[in-house]
């Protein structure tokens, strides 16, 4: 509805269970998402049919409270099995899980939707960035994904109504022949990851705004550079006049998404 109100209503904006097995989407759906892709409706009957997008920027939702328990759509997922810890400290995919928490399961599926050389940015809680017991996550993410970038969010990012720690991944999906070399030489390959903290966000656990402050507690007023139109004389000139100096909200994030602007040129990553 935002979209529509905002003069964009017809930007193939679809609707669906996208955890579901493809063979379980609506045909209504079906042959929207088939046209907007420019392919055939017959083309997506899998999982391994979806790998037609370049970019995705998601903030799926989780918690335990929405667990997905259905056999048929866990089954599609590597990620949707029970996995063992080895003697040799990987991970083994087992038998289809009971159960398991939403975001988890759309880390897989954006993988699946992503085309090779593919990238996703995507907002994961913590816990499978460092709980132990999900160590089999984030050895599947490392061997299908390169790691771009990190970002660990403010923990009143989605305050006031959702106080859950996360972190920004920025992920790109490893082609075939990086798979393979890897898959060969035994082992992933270096490089270098981004990696931030964010510790200002610009509001407080309770949606209020908050602002920078000086070494005296302060609030730090910059000068504006907007005008403001009060009048027209009878020559038919302007009376303006600068907007009243402006307070500057504590919040990092901008700085940085330019930090990583930076960083992405000098790794030389091609987008």
């Amino acid at each position: 509805m935002n979209m529509v109100m905002n003069n964009d209503g017809s930007g193939n904006i679809l609707r669906v269970d996208s955890l579901r097995h493809p063979h379980e989407w609506p045909s209504e759906f079906r042959e929207a998402f088939a046209s907007a892709l420019g392919v055939k409706q017959d083309e997506l009957r899998s999982y391994n049919d979806l790998g037609h997008f370049n970019v995705i920027a998601t903030n799926p939702p989780f918690g335990s409270k929405l667990p997905v328990n259905d056999i048929q759509t866990l089954q599609q997922y590597d990620l949707g099995h029970v996995w063992d810890l080895g003697d040799d400290g990987c991970w083994v995919r087992g038998e289809v899980a009971r159960s398991q928490p939403p975001e988890i399961l759309f880390i897989e599926r954006c993988y699946q939707l992503l085309a090779e050389g593919g990238r996703m940015a995507i907002v994961l809680p913590d816990a499978i960035l460092g709980a132990p017991g999900l160590g089999y996550v984030r050895q599947w993410m490392l061997e299908k994904f390169k790691l771009i970038a990190s970002v660990d969010l403010h923990s009143d990012a989605f305050q006031p109504r959702n106080g859950t720690q996360t972190s920004v991944l920025i992920l790109q999906k490893k082609d075939n022949a990086e798979l393979l070399r890897e898959k060969t030489q035994g082992r992933l390959n270096d490089y270098e990851i981004f990696m931030a903290q964010n510790r200002a966000i610009g509001h407080d656990k309770r949606g209020n705004k908050v602002f920078k402050r000086n070494d005296l507690g302060e609030e730090i007023l910059i000068d504006s550079v907007d005008v403001v139109e009060l009048a027209i004389n009878s020559q038919g000139d302007a009376t303006t006049r600068l907007m009243p100096r402006q307070k500057l909200l504590d919040d990092d994030t901008p700085v940085i998404s330019q930090a990583f602007r930076g960083w992405k040129t000098d790794a030389v990553l091609g987008w």
